[in-house]
Formats: structure tokens, C-alpha cells, sequence
């Protein structure tokens, strides 16, 4: 996952450049860091004393065992707080019940209406009560023979039985590896085999703009491709007709009616492995990302608290002010779901708001009754919403009572100045500071973000290096590039945070991060500084597609379009689109014989859809005789993005093998 930076569009470059919007007074009033001079100091301290910074961050949480030092670095192998042993359950569930919280709320979802008219499904769950389910189904999973270091697939609506599933695999030292529920068959195959998996969580269905999504059904066909798996477990949400196979299929609320509500926690070491997470890559197999327990906790218990300036309850249960309500619009599907619905707020002792449906279900003013109702405090939500609440109207959002509002984020891909503005100026109502925040599934948690009460904020800039993170703009060979001068962003120091690996691929791992630039971790994204010291993120400079916040290799969907039995070749680009920041387009040669036609077009968007995902789909499919190439038969994708873009191509052709193409890819482009 790449996020936000870009500066596009029609703002003046002055507003771009020069306009800064300072911290209100009231968000620096309360802040955690409550000034630019304050941030300085601890951003010095963290990069020249990391021992000292993070050991004493992490005290602040729970450890079994104390770390004996806080950081190996091997470089690309980074261990953090060695020898320490704890668990993230433990610091999300039974850390505030012992703090006397276990009457307050923890968590509350609200779901989309199950029938025309119906009035909305919400749950409240206090700390006691997240708790008490997630041993119960921790100890489900022990009865199925889940053991440490086993890996459970989840594949679930945005319910509140995904966080405890997510919570219980972590109390018992099972990694979770959790998949979007929008993806297909051949994906959860894929990485179900890929990480070794024999056990699937998932549910009949859920609900979305008042249909069912077929959960276990997509399961099933999955399970028809691989052999892997011997259990599933599924949880009972639409109460559709679900086909169930005998030996190997099991209800969750069976299974839970005679759970024992007590399981104690595994003493994780801190660089046992907490989860696996899957990313698309420049080549056609996605990256099973590896993060640990340590590190990744600090890091996103950290980032949270400061990033969103989170309140909660303090070590003796009582709070000093008001206690925020914390949503973040991100399936947990998504790392951002992993890392800001749960495993960074719930340790803060701030509730967290999970929502299953549409922004726009079953109006177009959805999440403002929703901010209204249960008055939200901090929102965080991706560019690709935002543009789409542009494009509603300005009355939606005016409906509503958004005065709890003290502090909003975007995330996910670049966000254009002018959403920024409007963001700022109809959602926030000019007093909420935007954190506007960088980072990647890799990375764990932000990287390059304001603090609200302290950065000032340039509309598409994401400004500042988080604490710790030592960020800069490189050339190809590692030198620092002078102030507004592109090159390529890196991070030159391990943060606790940070991936430890990819699944059965450590060559892979080493290639992609650590052997482009000498001695730096490479982010795969360009990048400039201004000379205020704020970063601009460019965008990706290999071939990885950010569609509505989510990454997709170029060879995932080229090899989609080409396991079509009509398809010779493909090839595909991002190209600029209002609403998702950058939308797919194909370019498509046919088998000798095949005839091109419209319903092709459909036929062959649908099998993307069915071999990767909804979120794959292409915006255009264009059929062409032959691709542009280089002398060495490598695809040119900058001549397609022109092309797809401007409908020209006016850049570098020199080592083009064919020029004739271009001229038929013309004609193909006005045909």
C-alpha cells in the first residue's frame, strides 16, 4: 500500500508550494507534541539515541519479559526489543480490564440495514466483553488444533467477529493472514498455499448496498482449486441457504456455545511472527509481507497516539478530558485496517468504530449521520472517498452535525490539493488539522506524516519523517538529491515497525527493499523535498498500479487477461481517473482468428474480476494488433500510459523495435 503526497491538479502552484495552513489552536492546545520545536527535539533524540526513544515508548505498554536491548541490526535484518516477551491481545483486551476499564466501550460496528426499511444493526462492545469472546475463540481454535505458529486465513465482513478472530489468532500465537473479502477464488487459493495454511475463517456472506457478498460460496470454489486446507469455520451473518460439508466445515456459534470465556496468552517473543500480509508486486506473484510482534505493537501503538493525537483512559482507568471515538474507514482486510481499526487504537484505550457497508447505503450521507449519531471524533478515510463525497455535493455533508470532529487523515494514495480544501473546509469546518499520511503494508505503520497539533500542512504534501524514520531523496546510485530535485525515496535506518521478510522468499526480499539503493530500504516510490524539508510523494516508479488506495502488480493483471483462451498478449497501465486516482487500462492482442467486439471487452473484464478481484477491473480494454517494444522485447508501458492518457505518444521512441505500432495502436485508439 502506497499512500498520499501527490500535489495534481488545478490549485495554484503558490497554494501548492507556498500556502501553509498552521495547526489550529485549539488541536496544539491538547496535543501529544504541541509544537514544531517540541517535534525537532524528539525527532533528533529518536535518530540519535533510538535506544532510549523506543525503550522508553515501549514501556508504556505490557511485557512479560523486558527486551535486553532495544535493536540488532544486521542490515536487511533488523531485530527489535531482543529477548522481550509480551502479546498484542494481551495489550489490546486484558491490560485495560485490569486497569478497572472493562464496562467501557471498546469497540462499537454498525452494519448496513438487512431489509428495505429496517432500521440499522449497531453493537457496543466493552473491553470485557471483546475480551471474554476472543478467548472463547482462541480456545475454539485450540479445540481445531491450532497451534503457535500455525497460520489461520481469515476471509470476513467488516463485523465484529473479524477483530475477535484477528485477536484470538494473536492471544495464541498463531499468525493471521487476513484477505480482503473482495477478492476471488484463485487469490485465496493462492495464498492459502502460499502461506501454508489449513484453516479458513469466514462467514455465510455480508452485506453491501443491501446485497449479500457470497463469502463462504467464494470459499468453496477456493477449496476446489487446493487440497490445503481441512477446516472452516464460518460465522453466521446473512442467514442464507449455506451448502456445509461434513468433517470439515463447522458453525462459529456451535462452536463458541461451549467455548470456555477464559485462555491465557502465549508469552510471544517479540520477533515472533504476528501476521502475514499479502501485497502486489511488479511480478505477477504477490508478497506474503511478514510482521512481528515487538516491534510492530510500539510502532503502532506509537504512530496512533501521536499521528491522531488519540485520548483515552489513562494507567488508573480515569481520563483526563474527553475520550475520543476513533474510525477508521479501512477494511481491516487492508493493513491500515490491521494497524488503525485495531492493533494501534485499542492499546491506547480509545474506542474504535467498525462499519460493514457503502459510503453512499442507503444515501449518500451515510458516514456524516454516522459522525453525527455517534459522534466521532477523529476520521480517517482515503482520497478515493473524499473525491467521491466532492462529486455528491456539498449538502450531503451539510445536513449533519459534524462538530466532534476535532481531527481528520487521508491514506491510501495521493490526495490532490483541491480534495484537500474540501476536506478541510466542509468536513473539517477549517478548525480539524488534516493528517495527511505516507506509508506502505511494508512499513507497518506511517512513515512520513504531519502531527496535528504541531506541522504545519501544504495541501499534497505528506511533510514531516515520523520519529525514527530516517527519510531522504536519492539518486539511483544513493546520493542525496539537492531541495526540489525528484529522485528516490528511501529510509536509511531500521524502524521497529519495519516487514522482516517475505513468506519462502528471502532472495525476493533482499531484490526488492534492500538492492536497489546501497544501505537503504527502497520504498519503490519517487519523491522531492521542498525546501521547507517537506516531502511531495511522486508515485510508483516500478510497475505496481495504486487503484482506490489498493496496490496491484501489472503482472497480476496482464496474466489474468492472458489465461483468457482468446488472448495472445497483454499489457497494462495506470491512467488518471476523478474518482480512484488511477484506474487500470489494457491493452489487449488477440489469438489468430479471434475477432475483437464490445461483448469481448465485458467477457474479458469479467474474467479479471473472477481470477482476481472487483478491485482489478479494468476502466478500458483496447485491442490492438501488437504491443510496443524495445529491441530487447521488453513492453513499453510509458508509449501505453500516453497513449491511454492523451491519446499521443510524444515522449522517447528511440529504442522502439516497430515503429509501425505506434501508428496501429493509433487507429485502434480511434477505431
Amino acid at each position: 500500500m502506497s499512500s498520499t503526497g501527490q500535489a495534481t491538479g488545478g490549485v495554484d502552484s503558490l497554494l501548492q508550494e507556498h500556502r501553509q495552513f498552521a495547526p489550529p489552536v485549539e488541536a496544539a492546545a491538547r496535543a501529544h507534541i504541541k509544537s514544531m520545536a517540541e517535534y525537532e527535539r524528539l525527532y533528533r533524540l529518536s535518530l540519535e539515541d533510538p535506544a532510549r526513544f523506543w525503550g522508553e515508548r515501549a514501556g508504556e505498554l505490557h511485557w512479560f519479559k523486558k527486551w535486553t536491548r532495544v535493536l540488532e541490526w544486521n542490515a536487511p535484518d533488523a531485530k527489535w526489543f531482543v529477548g522481550g516477551k509480551t502479546n498484542l491481545s494481551y495489550n489490546c483486551l486484558d491490560r485495560q480490564v485490569q486497569a478497572g476499564l472493562g464496562d467501557q466501550t471498546a469497540l462499537i460496528w454498525e452494519g448496513e440495514p438487512v431489509a428495505p426499511g429496517a432500521s440499522y444493526e449497531i453493537r457496543r462492545l466493552t473491553y470485557r466483553d471483546l475480551l471474554r469472546e476472543t478467548c472463547r475463540f482462541a480456545n475454539v481454535l485450540k479445540s481445531l488444533g491450532v497451534k503457535k505458529g500455525d497460520v489461520v486465513t481469515l476471509y470476513m465482513p467488516m463485523v465484529p467477529e473479524l477483530a475477535i478472530a484477528m485477536l484470538a489468532c494473536a492471544r495464541i500465537g498463531a499468525p493471521h493472514s487476513i484477505i480482503f473479502g473482495g477478492f476471488s477464488a484463485s487469490a485465496i487459493r493462492d495464498r492459502v498455499e502460499d502461506a501454508g495454511s489449513r484453516i479458513i475463517v469466514t462467514a455465510d456472506g455480508g452485506w453491501r448496498r443491501g446485497k449479500v457478498v457470497p463469502l463462504k460460496h467464494t470459499v468453496d470454489e477456493a477449496l476446489n482449486l487446493t487440497d490445503k486446507v481441512r477446516t472452516v469455520v464460518v460465522f453466521q451473518r446473512t442467514g442464507q441457504d449455506t451448502p456445509m460439508k461434513s468433517g470439515r466445515d463447522h458453525w462459529w456459534h456451535e462452536l463458541m456455545a461451549t467455548a470456555r470465556d477464559t485462555c491465557p496468552c502465549e508469552e510471544m517473543d517479540s520477533e515472533d511472527l504476528l501476521f502475514i500480509l499479502y501485497t502486489s508486486g511488479s511480478t505477477g506473484k504477490p508478497k506474503g509481507i511478514m510482521h512481528t510482534t515487538g516491534g510492530y505493537m510500539v510502532y503502532t501503538y506509537l504512530t496512533s497516539k501521536y499521528v491522531f493525537d488519540l485520548h483515552g483512559y489513562g494507567e488508573n482507568g480515569q481520563a483526563t478530558g474527553p475520550v475520543d471515538l476513533h474510525w477508521c474507514t479501512a477494511d481491516i482486510g487492508w493493513v491500515t485496517g490491521h494497524s488503525y481499526v485495531i492493533y494501534g487504537v485499542l492499546p491506547n484505550r480509545v474506542p474504535t468504530l467498525l462499519y460493514e457497508g457503502a459510503p453512499n447505503f442507503p444515501d449518500q450521507d451515510r458516514f456524516w449521520d454516522m459522525i453525527q449519531r455517534h459522534r466521532v471524533t477523529i476520521f480517517y478515510t482515503a482520497p478515493t472517498a473524499i473525491r467521491a463525497f466532492m462529486r455528491w455535493g456539498d449538502q450531503w455533508p451539510a445536513r449533519h452535525d459534524l462538530s466532534s470532529l476535532r481531527i481528520l487523515g487521508t491514506v491510501g494514495e495521493p490526495i490532490n490539493p483541491e480534495a484537500w480544501i474540501w476536506y478541510r473546509k466542509h468536513i473539517g469546518k477549517d478548525h480539524c488539522p488534516i493528517v495527511d499520511t505516507w506509508w506502505q503494508t511494508e512499513t507497518g505503520g506511517h512513515m512520513i506524516t504531519p502531527l496535528p497539533g504541531a506541522t504545519p500542512c501544504s495541501p499534497g504534501s505528506c511533510t514531516r519523517p515520523f520519529f525514527g524514520i530516517d527519510a531522504a531523496i536519492v539518486s539511483k546510485e544513493g546520493q542525496e538529491m539537492p531541495p526540489n530535485a525528484g529522485g528516490f525515496l528511501v529510509m536509511r535506518k531500521p524502524w521497529p515497525g519495519m516487514l522482516r521478510g517475505i513468506v519462502g522468499d528471502r532472495q525476493r526480499f533482499v531484490q526488492t527493499y534492500w538492492s536497489q539503493i546501497p544501505g537503504c530500504y527502497f520504498t519503490g516510490d519517487g519523491a522531492r523535498r521542498d525546501p521547507n524539508g517537506n516531502f511531495w510523494v511522486m508515485g510508483r516508479v516500478d510497475d505496481v498500479i495504486n487503484v482506490a488506495g489498493h496496490r496491484l502488480g501489472t503482472a497480476e493483471v496482464e496474466s489474468a487477461l492472458v489465461s483468457h483462451p482468446r488472448v495472445a498478449e497483454a499489457a497494462v497501465v495506470g491512467i488518471p481517473h476523478d474518482l480512484k486516482g488511477t484506474a487500470i487500462a489494457a491493452f489487449v492482442t488477440l489469438k489468430a482468428g479471434q475477432q475483437p467486439s464490445e461483448a469481448l471487452k465485458e467477457e474479458l473484464a469479467k474474467h479479471v474480476v473472477k481470477e482476481i478481484g472487483a478491485i482489478a477491473r479494468p476502466e478500458q480494454i483496447r485491442f490492438t494488433e501488437s504491443l510496443p517494444k524495445t529491441r530487447s522485447g521488453k513492453i513499453m508501458r510509458r508509449l501505453l500510459r500516453e497513449l491511454a492518457t492523451s491519446g499521443s505518444v510524444k515522449g522517447d521512441t528511440t529504442t522502439l523495435e516497430d515503429f509501425s505500432v505506434l501508428a496501429k495502436l493509433r487507429e485502434s485508439d480511434e477505431g
